[in-house]
């Protein structure tokens, strides 16, 4: 499945390079739900709180509010460094809370945080987000490289997360294709669902992941027309 991503920076939806260079951005974000409207589910990021430059929060409740009358899914990351965070954005509507930095302390897996969000919202409703760049997960809004691999520490969180979203930031933005190989290994590290995400830019690539049971989660393809 493809699902739609609404990256937010400074009220507006934008595409990164790599999580760095901004190559375009959309004033009418809640306009976005109409070009959208053919897909179940999408995915709502907040880069500046990622990012601790900010907050989008009003308009992620209104993307929430608008997608569920539409009957479209939400799922909800960037950010969400509190259980009190999470369960404020899981009452808006979001389906699912995507949870990355806040799933590490100290360079290891952060239980103590993980457990306490469990008891509050239920696992079903955590994804842990492994972003990767040249092997190893980032965090701090991609500002941050741990020593570990997602291979490593994905059977430790299996008992947190319901799935994962899993970024190849090494394509993300550059409209160059994926690492398909790079996925077909995470495959094997876990029987949970896994979103793939990063440089997806073509309906074989998003075929060849769905045949090892992957969705894929797209944006800048799908904003320059490059997928419909």
């Amino acid at each position: 499945m493809l699902i739609p991503c609404i990256d937010l920076q400074s009220g507006r939806a934008v595409q990164l390079v790599h999580g760095r260079e901004r190559r375009l951005a959309v004033d009418d974000v809640l306009g976005l739900l109409d070009k959208f409207g053919g897909y179940p589910l999408i995915h709502v990021i907040d880069l500046d709180a990622a990012m601790r430059k900010g907050s989008n929060a009003r308009l992620v409740r209104q993307l929430c509010a608008a997608a569920g009358k539409r009957k479209m899914r939400v799922r909800v990351g960037g950010g969400i460094r509190t259980v009190a965070r999470a369960e404020k954005i899981a009452g808006w509507g979001a389906e699912k809370i995507i949870v990355g930095s806040a799933a590490f302390r100290n360079g290891r897996v952060n239980s103590a945080f993980l457990k306490r969000l469990v008891s509050r919202i239920g696992r079903r409703r955590i994804i842990v987000a492994l972003d990767t760049e040249g092997g190893q997960i980032l965090v701090r809004g991609w500002r941050e490289k741990l020593r570990l691999g997602p291979e490593a520490v994905i059977p430790e969180l299996e008992k947190y997360a319901s799935e994962f979203l899993c970024t190849y930031v090494d394509a993300e933005g550059t409209m160059r294709g994926t690492n398909l190989g790079w996925f077909r290994a995470l495959r094997g590290a876990t029987r949970r669902p896994i979103t793939a995400a990063g440089g997806i830019r073509s309906h074989s690539e998003i075929r060849a992941l769905a045949r090892i049971k992957m969705d894929a989660a797209v944006g800048m393809a799908l904003y320059t027309g490059k997928l419909s």
